[in-house]
């Protein structure tokens, strides 16, 4: 008997137990499309009424700090040309540069592309060298301010109107440098800057072609300021900036086909919908994105083979993508991730970074590449237009490859970094992508807290956090499940918890947080292939984020960078560049393979092969890539190089070939110099 009423009240303990662990799961940890909107952070910076709510909030500079390979990446940024382009660019040379003195030369965007991506790291950083070097330029602009608002170098466009393109960057690099230091003058400074464009009639308003294109860049500053101020004007001055920038709402065309303009300015309709909250400008957007790919980006890497045009009959993955607009992309994947909570716009940026835009550097990030492509095998100083729209040596790997990229790619790490995890409008924390770092926020009741992220993500499937606080505090945490991702799963200090996943969607914790609590995040990556129907049915391989390409024996070639450099490239007097070399890169295999897929059973066709994890933290080389996959192809003898220097189109499918089956080895695409990325497929 007694048997029997142990055996009844252990059964009673369990059925407690499990009512217990089911309200936990259940109201605590849930999944969720988005955020609360309902609220508006009382730490951070939320969207003023009568704005429509973004849904997650920028975290000021300096609160992330960068771990693993991340900061690996900004070390090479910092002592590479990025670091250094202030010592070797004529652009930035500072006697008689107009951006620090009246009249002077070099009025344009060169100087504000490179301070955006060198202020940001010496914030980052803390640098006192790199801080003291920035805030010359910064002191300098926040002095030119002239007692109309108007700041800088009066640059004359058509019709001798002023041109506020470069004005739009600095813009953006004060921002990150108020939240850095909350330096007042710079909210009187912006203040006093869109007062004057309020006095601007619209016929001489955004005139010219960048300032036209790019518009959305001062819109979102604008709502950056209201959103500090509250001043009513700003949403006036948003009106007027909208309707006189291109526009990018059209349904099947787009006002330029510019592959920067592309990247940077399709986020426009999107910024404009927070005050319009019409949901045809926050379409528009998506639509743009969708747009150029349909036809242009039918090549794997997350851009679009435009270029730095898109041209019809030029749609092969041959076709490349500037450095400039791989950050520029970046960076506004990360202001949607904000505006529309969208996980869509985490897996597009890392998409990007993981496989395009670090395969666009030498490893030491001393050089870069103008035009890269999925499919290229040249990497020479030669002029190969009209194969590329570009006349010139564009693609050799050039500390002066152009003087836009070559400026403008600073930023893309940094923003990237700024972007990993972001506040919530209900005072709750969201990891957003994954690396690791080191966040710093405010939380709950106000409570500071540190997150730390430790993961080899993409190169491991699980994502490692610790919390450490002084108190206990609750708040919601979310855990954004990537798109690809299907079964991911959660512990929390050690114990397995009960959550029913969703790709494209976030887990959301809302608890009491301990100083201590751990969660491991596993996102398992599994292989798959994607087919690109408009270009000849090729396939490209990929798994979890990493698309992989041909490893191919790469020879570089140390030639110089004075005369290997493009027209508009400038060096200082005292410059040396020896110290600063171009390289061309030659392909030591061959190239020209088909890929053998089993469609229905990739892991019979492909093999993952582990390696260990580079000492140095780099894995963006075929030497240190810590993952490669077997394969097997068949070489293609009629595919060669065009009459162009280029990566002949794709072989017309069905493609048949009798060579004799091949092992090939396939590593991640950011590590490969010399690609090809998307692959003949040979349907055995």
């Amino acid at each position: 008997m007694k048997q029997i009423v142990r055996s009844i009240v252990f059964l009673i303990a369990i059925l407690i137990s499990f009512s217990c662990q089911k309200q936990v799961t259940e109201g605590q940890i849930t999944v969720v499309a988005h955020p609360d909107l309902k609220q508006q952070n009382d730490f951070y910076h939320s969207n003023r009424a009568p704005l429509q709510s973004a849904h997650f909030i920028k975290l000021p500079m300096g609160s992330i700090q960068p771990k693993g390979w991340i900061l690996k990446l900004m070390e090479l940024q910092k002592e590479g040309l990025c670091g250094h382009l202030g010592e070797i660019s004529a652009w930035l040379e500072k006697e008689n540069n107009a951006w620090l003195s009246e009249g002077g030369d070099h009025g344009w965007e060169e100087v504000p592309y490179w301070l955006r991506g060198y202020a940001d790291m010496a914030f980052i950083f803390n640098d006192s060298k790199m801080k003291e070097e920035a805030m010359v330029w910064i002191e300098a602009i926040l002095k030119s301010q002239q007692e109309d608002g108007w700041f800088g170098p009066k640059v004359r466009v058509g019709g001798g109107h002023l041109d506020y393109w470069s004005n739009m960057i600095v813009l953006f690099t004060l921002q990150n440098y108020y939240e850095y230091s909350g330096d007042q003058r710079v909210i009187d400074f912006m203040t006093n800057y869109f007062k004057f464009e309020m006095t601007v009639p619209d016929e001489a308003f955004l005139s010219s072609y960048w300032e036209n294109s790019r518009g959305g860049d001062n819109l979102y500053s604008v709502y950056w300021l209201y959103n500090r101020t509250g001043d009513p004007f700003l949403l006036k001055l948003a009106e007027k900036i909208h309707r006189n920038t291109a526009d990018w709402t059209r349904k099947s065309t787009l006002p330029n086909w510019h592959n920067v303009n592309i990247a940077q300015c399709f986020r426009e309709p999107a910024t404009w919908f927070m005050q319009s909250g019409d949901s045809a400008h926050f379409q528009a957007t998506y639509n743009v994105h969708d747009l150029i790919r349909r036809t242009f980006g039918q090549v794997p890497g997350g851009m679009f083979g435009s270029d730095e045009n898109a041209r019809m009959g030029y749609i092969d993955p041959r076709q490349g993508t500037e450095t400039c607009g791989f950050a520029e992309q970046m960076t506004s994947d990360g202001i949607l991730m904000r505006i529309t909570g969208d996980p869509l716009w985490a897996d597009n940026c890392e998409d990007v970074l993981f496989n395009s835009f670090t395969a666009a550097f030498t490893s030491d990030m001393k050089s870069l590449r103008y035009i890269t492509c999925p499919n290229g095998v040249t990497a020479d100083a030669e002029n190969h237009h009209p194969g590329i729209d570009n006349r010139g040596p564009f693609l050799t790997m050039n500390p002066f490859s152009s003087r836009c990229c070559q400026h403008n790619h600073g930023h893309a790490l940094p923003y990237y970094l700024q972007n990993l995890v972001m506040a919530s409008n209900d005072n709750g924390l969201a990891a957003i992508m994954y690396n690791s770092s080191v966040s710093t926020a405010q939380v709950g009741n106000g409570t500071e807290i540190t997150l730390t992220q430790e993961t080899k993500y993409p190169f491991e499937e699980d994502i490692r956090f610790s919390l450490t606080m002084e108190e206990n505090v609750k708040f919601p945490f979310y855990l954004r499940i990537p798109g690809w991702c299907e079964n991911a799963s959660l512990k929390l200090n050690g114990k397995s918890v009960k959550v029913n996943t969703k790709a494209g969607s976030y887990i959301k914790i809302d608890r009491e947080w301990t100083d201590g609590d751990q969660l491991t995040l596993n996102l398992p990556m599994n292989l798959s292939s994607r087919t690109w129907a408009v270009n000849q049915n090729s396939v490209s391989v990929d798994y979890g984020p990493l698309t992989f390409s041909l490893k191919i024996d790469e020879e570089y070639r140390k030639i110089s960078s004075i005369e290997s450099a493009i027209g508009d490239s400038k060096w200082q007097k005292d410059a040396d560049p020896e110290k600063w070399p171009a390289y061309t890169i030659t392909p030591q295999s061959p190239w020209n393979y088909g890929l053998i897929l089993d469609k229905r059973n990739l892991e019979s066709s492909l093999k993952i092969v582990r390696k260990e994890w580079p000492d140095n933290d780099y894995p963006f080389s075929l030497e240190n890539t810590p993952i490669e996959i077997q394969a097997k192809g068949r070489q293609l003898l009629g595919w060669q190089i065009d009459q162009y220097g280029l990566v002949d189109v794709q072989p017309r499918y069905p493609v048949k070939t009798s060579e004799p089956v091949e092992d090939i080895t396939l590593v991640p695409m950011g590590a490969a110099r010399l690609r090809i990325s998307a692959f003949p497929f040979l349907n055995n």
